[in-house]
């Protein structure tokens, strides 16, 4: 399959990242790919996206990114050595300094290449038209059209409340992030906001599926209709649409502005919520504070063919970076995700189950949890408590 992949790369005229700006979303004929399925039916029945396997392993495109990217990778790439996870990465560093997109290319081609991707958050430093975000192009490039954060908290963790458990939907690949920006004429700025059916209906979709999968009550459409009438007027009319085919939940919307006021006052009121692409970057970053932080979540991008795990905040955490304070779980609790999607859950039960320990039970916490701990401690006590541990 990789070599069939390879070929059609190979044999493609246009490059991945020369159409002009901004980038152009690629589908893949059914009968080229073998991944056939619907991403609800892959991710939400349990059926794993199929992905590159040699003697057991699984091929994984590792992305460090800026700030303290590198350095997490580092831990991740530790743990998995000592509690023997079958991963083989691939690691691939993107300047974020220089000009073009040679490197985007082969980050894109590698992620093709395996299927799933572990990253951190690449910077893009120039303002050139023809630069686009190296994080907005890989997610448009593969389709990865849902973005999943689960809020949870962890008990005992310093917070502005406790027991939070939302999970956010967010829409990846439409809205505000579509960077179709022109000047009309000088002096004046114009950005297109697009919201489609089709992706709509994906996003929503797929937020009630994991409601209805995963016991959930309620899902809320966030939105601002009231003033851009056309398009999130009809975002919210695709999820109005969507749920006459989940009677047994209940669903309600919400303007994000008002979202914002009320998951800082009363975040339990919230259980899935479904959002486009700026509103979910929004939500995620307030949520995610008042549980502790940008280093304690997880996000999740998922396609029809690829998987990409991430924090859940996407912050590059550049001021930071070399001075051994970033909190290291966000990006543990990624590789967590990664491996469950993978089909190894008891390498990401044991990893699970150590870190929880640690910065619940053991208090062995960052500054930005109230502690006085170094990332590395927090690591060093990960390993101590697997290698009590046995992994079959």
């Amino acid at each position: 399959m990789a070599l069939r992949l390879t070929q059609r790369l190979l044999q493609t005229q246009t490059p991945f990242l020369t159409r002009g700006y901004p980038l152009l979303v690629t589908k893949e004929k059914t009968e080229d790919v073998a991944h056939t399925k619907s991403a609800l039916q892959k991710k939400l029945t349990g059926t794993d996206i199929p992905s590159a396997q040699y003697g057991g392993r699984h091929g994984v495109t590792m992305l460090p990114g800026g700030g303290i990217g590198p350095e997490l990778m580092t831990y991740v790439r530790e743990i998995f050595r000592y509690c023997g996870a079958p991963i083989d990465f691939e690691v691939i560093d993107i300047d974020p300094s220089t000009e073009g997109n040679d490197d985007l290319e082969y980050a894109i081609t590698s992620i093709k290449r395996n299927g799933v991707a572990l990253k951190g958050n690449i910077e893009t430093k120039s303002q050139s038209l023809t630069e686009v975000s190296r994080n907005v192009a890989i997610r448009n490039e593969l389709d990865l059209y849902v973005n999943v954060v689960h809020c949870k908290s962890y008990p005992g963790i310093p917070a502005r409340h406790q027991n939070i458990d939302i999970v956010l939907i967010r829409q990846n690949t439409d809205g505000e992030y579509a960077m179709l920006e022109h000047e009309s004429v000088k002096g004046v700025v114009e950005s297109m906001k697009v919201v489609t059916v089709e992706n709509a209906e994906r996003v929503a979709r797929y937020a009630f599926e994991y409601a209805r999968q995963n016991n959930r009550k309620k899902v809320t459409t966030i939105h601002k209709a009231n003033i851009m009438k056309l398009s999130d007027g009809l975002f919210l009319e695709v999820a109005n649409r969507v749920h006459k085919d989940y009677p047994e939940l209940e669903h309600n919307n919400m303007i994000i502005d008002n979202t914002c006021m009320q998951a800082v006052s009363n975040p339990h009121q919230f259980d899935v919520m479904n959002m486009t692409n700026l509103y979910g970057t929004i939500v995620s970053n307030v949520i995610c504070g008042l549980i502790g932080g940008a280093g304690l979540i997880s996000g999740r991008n998922y396609g029809d063919h690829y998987a990409i795990f991430e924090p859940g905040t996407r912050n590059t955490g550049t001021a930071i970076a070399g001075k051994n304070i970033a909190n290291p779980v966000a990006m543990i609790s990624a590789s967590i995700d990664m491996l469950n999607h993978l089909g190894h859950k008891e390498h990401a039960k044991v990893i699970q189950d150590a870190t929880y320990q640690t910065i619940v039970e053991d208090a062995i916490r960052t500054p930005d949890l109230g502690g006085n701990h170094s990332s590395t401690d927090v690591v060093e006590n990960i390993l101590k408590i697997l290698s009590a541990k046995r992994v079959n």
